[in-house]
């Protein structure tokens, strides 16, 4: 078995790679060719705590991957990181383990790509302005894979911790290739105001947008919220709005925002267009300028088999990671 740390999946996973890897992932599902259990989600103790177990599969060709991931809320008033988790590789011939992924890094990775994904089949291709909502390790992958299919020159971040929004700006601005500055604001508005697109990334449990916020023609990649009770975005902006998603049936069960809407009957399940979908080109994406589109993603383990796989494929050629006997 391959062991790959933070470290060597940053190393192993550029953001361009990993939004290719996306695109497989996406497409396997809008065909049938995903194999994805509802994902197991617990509640341990009090204060919050809770740990996701997510399988995924394909047939043919044979993959087979599980990520286990612990969600500890207290974690972050300790210093400490408010997510771990590990991605366990199959050889699904054999069924023999063969590589165990750092999990953490990796789910901010796959997240950051698959709204690169979605930014780059959905935004208008003038898109200049880009608004951020929250400042943490998963703002920074949205961040970066933004820049990485549209042209970014103005980044606006919005966090309730101003100071841990400065470190942001301070730490991403060369990171993601912007030419100016990271400004840092002082509400959500301020933010998105004039935006192209908005990234939101944060644990709200009351939307931090509506659509009065928003201008025409923008494009919104919601992937904060992941349980019914958790909003992001506001019920108007919701209805205004064209809405994708990585996975009907998923969102149906975790995407608050739309589950909210779809039970005051404001919004139809059909409404909702998988992203996959719309890159195999049976669906359209974006029809005009004007258009509001929302990406609502809760994630799938599908993105974390493919990214993993494609991991471990670039480690054993270039000899990076630990290799054990089990």
């Amino acid at each position: 078995m391959r062991i790959l740390t933070a470290e060597n999946v940053r190393q192993l996973l550029p953001m361009r790679e990993a939004i290719r890897a996306t695109h497989d992932a996406m497409v396997a599902v809008a065909r049938g060719e995903a194999i994805l259990p509802h994902r197991v989600h617990m509640r341990i103790g009090d204060g919050g705590n809770s740990a996701l177990v997510m399988p995924a599969a394909t047939a043919n060709p044979p993959r087979l991957a599980s990520k286990f991931l612990s969600l500890l809320p207290g974690n972050r008033s300790k210093g400490r990181p408010f997510i771990h988790g590990v991605v366990v590789v199959f050889n699904a011939r054999t069924g023999r383990p063969e590589g165990l992924v750092e999990g953490t890094t990796l789910t901010a990775i796959r997240t950051g790509a698959a709204s690169g994904f979605a930014t780059q089949l959905l935004a208008r291709h003038n898109a200049r302005v880009l608004g951020i909502i929250g400042s943490g390790v998963q703002a920074r992958t949205q961040l970066e894979a933004v820049c990485s299919v549209r042209q970014i020159e103005e980044v606006r971040v919005f966090s309730r911790d101003r100071r841990h929004a400065q470190r942001f700006a301070r730490e991403m601005v060369k990171r993601a290739g912007i030419a100016d500055r990271i400004q840092v604001v002082d509400t959500a508005p301020e933010a998105v105001e004039g935006a192209d697109i908005i990234c939101t990334a944060t644990p709200a449990t009351k939307p931090v947008l509506g659509l009065g916020d928003i201008c025409r023609g923008a494009h919104i990649n919601a992937i904060g919220s992941f349980t019914p009770q958790m909003r992001e975005l506001a019920p108007g902006l919701i209805r205004r709005a064209k809405v994708f998603v990585d996975s009907r049936e998923a969102a149906l069960k975790e995407a608050g925002e739309l589950i909210s809407c779809i039970r005051d009957g404001s919004l139809d399940q059909e409404d909702l267009i998988e992203i996959g979908e719309v890159a195999v080109k049976s669906i359209p994406g974006r029809e005009n300028e004007d258009h509001i589109t929302v990406f609502k993603s809760v994630g799938l383990a599908i993105q974390d088999l493919m990214a993993a796989e494609l991991a471990l494929r670039r480690a054993k050629k270039q000899g990076v990671g630990t290799v054990v006997e089990m």
